[in-house]
């Protein structure tokens, strides 16, 4: 009786401290608060720097909205990455826009797929070779594309935007929401190599950054003109979903990223700041965020508008994410607890030292 009456306590003290395995073997999240020497590459030399992936060797591959994609040495020295020109991406203004913006690994590792915002193009890119194929061409703009293991490729399609509308095309909704965002799913290619796209999801104000947990079956999509960030669960191997569900509420979010414990990083250009939410605890937590008086009174101007209804866009000035180097975007998440880097509308990143 009194061992049973000692185990009972101990078990008891546990639930109340709320300890388990899970929480004590849940790396606990870092907090930084910005400083210039965080900007990277010092000499602010890229173009648009929305999305990216970090290699086993440190080394960054970041979109560039001219070349398609650029890789970034340890020291902050880059060149143009990939045969985009080849694959048919044209960013040649004012008579053509591209602009290339999310962009993924495949679940290999071998390859990268990046999507044209402006125009709709997904692109394959070969890691060790550079070659670039362009695997799927959709009618509206593609904000973000994921290949599953698979085959599938899930993508989100932030407004109707047509390619020759360029930036006006894609902001309008920005400026004044519409419900004309969506998720497709396109299953692997056939025998003949058609590849047609399938609308899972739509209704939503701006889709924006995608998420595939295939772990635990969900696929996360940031609502950005929703305020939130849904789950959805789904079945990589029929492209089915169900069971849409809201994960956080996040002001205006951007690019997710899931880390190695299954967290959710998530980017709000709004608050200039990263969160993390954690799908074990259901807490969403600031890691990361600029913040100034100016920067405030701009937000809060900004989501009045935004709840009425008016546009808002003016108020994307400076002030709003100074001293970053552009409009917070993403972050880029190294392997094996590396640096965190800020993607941005920039010119540079925030490297964020682990």
């Amino acid at each position: 009786m009194k061992l049973f009456i000692l185990t009972f306590l101990a078990g008891s003290f546990l639930m109340l401290a709320g300890c388990n395995p899970s929480d004590q073997d849940t790396t606990p999240l870092p907090h930084w608060t910005f400083s210039p020497e965080m900007v990277f590459p010092a000499d602010q030399s890229l173009n648009r720097c929305e999305d990216g992936v970090v290699l086993a060797d440190g080394r960054l591959i970041v979109t560039d909205q001219t070349s398609g994609l650029r890789l970034v040495n340890a020291d902050g020295t880059s060149r143009p990455f990939g045969k985009f020109a080849e694959a048919g991406y044209v960013h040649n203004p004012p008579e053509v826009e591209g602009c290339v913006n999310g962009s993924s690994l495949t679940p290999d590792g071998r390859h990268m797929l990046v999507a044209d915002v402006f125009r709709g193009g997904i692109y394959q890119v070969e890691i060790a070779t550079e070659e670039t194929e362009r695997v799927y061409q959709h009618t509206f703009g593609v904000n973000t594309a994921r290949l599953d293991s698979k085959g599938g490729i899930w993508f989100s399609q932030s407004t109707e935007n047509l390619p020759n509308e360029g930036k006006m095309g894609l902001f309008r909704t920005v400026d004044v929401r519409k419900p004309d965002g969506a998720v497709f799913y396109v299953p692997p290619a056939g025998a003949d190599g058609q590849r047609e796209a399938v609308k899972v999801v739509d209704g939503l104000y701006f889709a924006n950054g995608l998420a595939l947990d295939e772990e635990n079956g969900f696929l996360y999509v940031a609502e950005c003109m929703g305020s939130k960030v849904l789950r959805l669960r789904i079945d990589v191997a029929t492209g089915q979903v169900t069971e849409k569900t809201v994960a956080t509420e996040i002001n205006i979010p951007d690019n997710l990223e899931l880390d190695g414990e299954g967290r959710l990083w998530i980017a709000s250009p709004m608050l200039t700041g990263i969160f993390v939410y954690d799908p074990a605890t259901g807490v969403t937590e600031n890691v990361f965020r600029i913040s100034s008086p100016e920067s405030e009174a701009l937000i809060e101007e900004a989501n009045q508008r935004i709840a009425d209804g008016t546009p808002w866009l003016d108020l994307m000035i400076p002030e709003l994410w100074s001293p970053a180097p552009g409009l917070v975007t993403g972050m880029i998440l190294s392997p094996d607890g590396g640096p965190v880097y800020v993607s941005n509308l920039g010119k540079a990143l925030i490297r964020l030292e682990r």
